[in-house]
């Protein structure tokens, strides 16, 4: 039985072959770095030789100073980028979805998409010219007689900015995502709440949100293993001293303690209680979907 099927499987596990040898070399392999955040890591002594020093790491990373400002600013940008990453692309999609026209469908899916392809070295260069204190947005605000906003040096706004900039990078590509789900949903289900006398608002209310719940579960789930990835290439090419205060995260914390400061015990700590924390969530978070939605991803 086994010899049959592995015969009838064997081309579709040789055409994986690749991506598994790539994920393990790229991805386990490095994970025996691990190690030096239970040491005082020294490159020239390298991993074994190394003095083993316990969660010694990890305590003097609790006990700086900025480590709850830099934890809750992590925390309140990720988890914003997240609510807003669900709910605007699930009402643009349902916009779209309400649009007759092929062509002007098309064509605002291409434009809303078109961001998504840019990097943030890119959009930090366009966004530092239009949301300066001469640029166009500041332009428009005092137009209206109101007074100029500095978008990227004040720490009020900075957060925002952050939050609002990568949900217009991003949401292009969620809302494909979620238009196919679309596809999916079975039109008879509108004919018969037509029938029904059910209207548009009723119609999108009894059908078509809960033919889109799978796919909603599914990408609420995957995002919640980002609570603390607020966007380190964002982050980094926007930020400066200035909003230092509200703009600092995890990632840019462990760059500079690790990269700058050669602190590389300290930043594995760092990075390793980030990624214990997302996979915490991650796994949590598959559980609710399956208790509540009845949704498996594996």
């Amino acid at each position: 039985m086994f010899k049959q099927k592995w015969r009838q499987e064997r081309s579709n596990h040789i055409m994986l072959l690749p991506g598994v040898v790539f994920l393990f070399l790229f991805s386990y392999v490095p994970m025996f770095g691990i190690i030096i955040s239970f040491q005082k890591y020294y490159p020239t002594k390298g991993f074994l030789d190394s003095e083993w020093v316990g969660l010694e790491n990890f305590q003097y990373i609790f006990d700086l100073p900025d480590f709850s400002r830099v934890l809750w600013n992590t925390v309140f940008i990720a988890t914003m980028k997240i609510i807003l990453h669900l709910i605007v692309p699930i009402v643009t999609a349902l916009l779209l979805n309400e649009i007759r026209s092929a062509l002007f469908k098309r064509s605002v899916q291409t434009l809303i998409y078109l961001p998504y392809f840019l990097s943030w070295v890119i959009l930090a260069g366009i966004l530092m010219d239009i949301l300066s204190l001469k640029g166009i947005v500041n332009q428009m605000i005092e137009a209206l007689g109101m007074q100029s906003v500095f978008f990227l040096g004040d720490n009020n706004w900075f957060p925002w900015t952050l939050i609002i900039s990568d949900t217009w990078k991003q949401f292009g590509f969620d809302t494909i995502i979620y238009l196919a789900a679309l596809t999916g949903i079975n039109p008879t289900l509108y004919e018969a709440a037509v029938i029904d006398g059910a209207n548009r608002w009723k119609q999108t209310l009894h059908i078509t949100l809960p033919g889109m719940a799978p796919i909603i579960v599914l990408m609420m789930t995957l995002s919640l293993g980002n609570v603390l990835n607020a966007g380190f290439d964002q982050v980094f090419n926007l930020y400066s001293a200035p909003v230092l205060e509200s703009g600092d995260i995890l990632d840019t914390m462990i760059y500079r303690i690790g990269l700058q400061d050669y602190q590389f015990s300290v930043s594995a700590a760092l990075g390793l209680f980030k990624s214990l924390v997302s996979f915490v969530l991650v796994s949590v978070s598959y559980g609710l979907a399956y208790r509540f939605a009845n949704y498996r991803i594996f």
